[in-house]
């Protein structure tokens, strides 16, 4: 990894932060996008640290809000001539549902909207790197969901884990269709289930639900065993070339049938396409 450059969202804590920690140690540049400027100094201070120098960059932005996802994309791709590894990584989960200034549902537009318009915005700077990977964080939470193309913005029904899941089920269905539409550039696409990760991921959730989420942590993963997976797909060569597939304890595994549904992948960025004002 060395001198190579890695983009990464949701780097400032869990495992997104330790991913960041070790492939910085390996020799990658890090540019990585922060919402919150102390949280993305404290980051980037110690990434300078412990590689020894300043290479490193940090950009600021609300991924939830579509606006935003395309201007910090263009700004990234405006100063990197080139990215080897592209990791798409920010998401939350949301008691309640919340609607962005877009119109959009928070947990649709942060934890799927920003990977597809990200990694769009960025395509042309990923094609012009040789070996170049996308690595999307998605989760085993995606089983039992499954798409209502009429409700994309869980207005008829909302349950929180229960958008998380199909969230998730998005990142597999986008990872799936941005391999097929990449064959043959040489650029890959993985995604990844981390695990069940004892990590901040749900503490503002708010109600039951966090209350949940933090008790289960006491069985969870730690932030360093979630956030290998990751590490593997940016950077192992023994998934050099390959696409396309769902991957655990750096393993490729499978995911359900609903998410291997090409059809419904293909209508999935089409759609994504429309939202974002992406025309292709």
């Amino acid at each position: 990894m060395r001198d190579k450059t890695v983009v990464i969202t949701g780097a400032t804590s869990g495992i997104g932060e330790v991913a960041a920690d070790r492939l910085a140690q390996k020799g990658a540049r890090i540019v990585f996008v922060a919402r919150d400027h102390e949280r993305g100094q404290a980051t980037l201070k110690h990434l300078r640290a412990i590689a020894g120098h300043d290479e490193h960059a940090v950009h600021y932005a609300d991924l939830s809000l579509l606006s935003e996802q395309k201007r910090v994309a263009e700004e990234i791709a405006a100063q990197e001539s080139h990215i080897d590894v592209l990791i798409n990584n920010a998401g939350a989960i949301f008691t309640t549902r919340q609607v962005t200034a877009d119109g959009l549902e928070k947990t649709f537009a942060l934890n799927h909207l920003s990977y597809f318009t990200i990694t769009n915005v960025l395509l042309d700077r990923l094609k012009a790197t040789p070996g170049a990977r996308v690595v999307n964080t998605a989760s085993d939470a995606h089983k039992g969901r499954r798409i209502d193309f009429s409700d994309l913005q869980s207005e008829k029904h909302y349950s929180g884990f229960a958008v998380y899941g199909r969230s998730k089920l998005m990142n597999i269905l986008f990872t799936r269709e941005l391999a097929r539409r990449l064959a043959g550039t040489g650029v890959t696409a993985n995604c990844l289930h981390p695990g069940f990760v004892a990590t901040h991921f749900g503490d503002q959730s708010g109600g039951l639900l966090s209350w949940g989420i933090r008790w289960a942590k006491n069985f969870a993963l730690t932030p360093e065993q979630g956030a290998q997976t990751i590490i593997y797909l940016a950077s192992s060569p023994e998934v050099e070339g390959k696409t396309g597939g769902y991957y655990y304890r750096c393993k490729l595994a499978q995911p359900t049938r609903e998410a291997q549904n090409d059809a419904d992948a293909k209508r999935l960025w089409d759609e994504s396409a429309k939202i974002a004002g992406l025309g292709f």
